[in-house]
């Protein structure tokens, strides 16, 4: 995948998220699974948080990147096989591992989207500054999973 199909991807996806959680009532917003699951609220500030992150670790110089972390030693990946080993692994890790967040009142909802929006903006020109071939050689590993 391009770099402006990526761009032009991010920006769809969570345009889709930010209309989704802009829809939702407080009651929705506020709702948690037996208490256990995240909130919306939990999820987008994560989302953000997340998303900031990565515009971030795109500003580190590539030789640190790579000797921090890595750079691939295969061809890269498709999205579709990406997000099918995403899941995969949340689903192995299902109930065994808790982040407690605080919780995000509902208030706070009305700037959520605005900032995950300028978050995205940053990481798509962030994205923009790397070649074709640098988007496939470094490696930033996830953060909780470590690779």
């Amino acid at each position: 995948m391009k770099k402006e199909e990526i761009s032009a991807l991010i920006r769809n996806n969570h345009d889709a998220f930010n209309d989704y959680m802009l829809s939702l009532s407080e009651g929705e917003f506020m709702f948690s699974l037996n208490g256990d699951k995240w909130t919306a609220g939990q999820e987008i500030e994560h989302i953000m948080w997340s998303v900031k992150m990565l515009a971030n670790a795109l500003l580190l110089p590539k030789f640190f990147i790579s000797w921090k972390f890595r750079v691939a030693n295969r061809p890269s990946k498709t999205y579709d096989v990406l997000m099918d080993k995403y899941i995969g692994k949340l689903k192995k890790i299902e109930g065994s591992f808790r982040l407690k967040l605080d919780p995000v009142p509902y208030i706070r909802l009305g700037r959520c989207p605005k900032r995950l929006q300028g978050n995205i903006e940053v990481l798509c020109r962030r994205v923009k500054r790397y070649s074709e071939d640098n988007l496939d050689r470094y490696i930033l590993p996830h953060c909780y999973w470590g690779n």
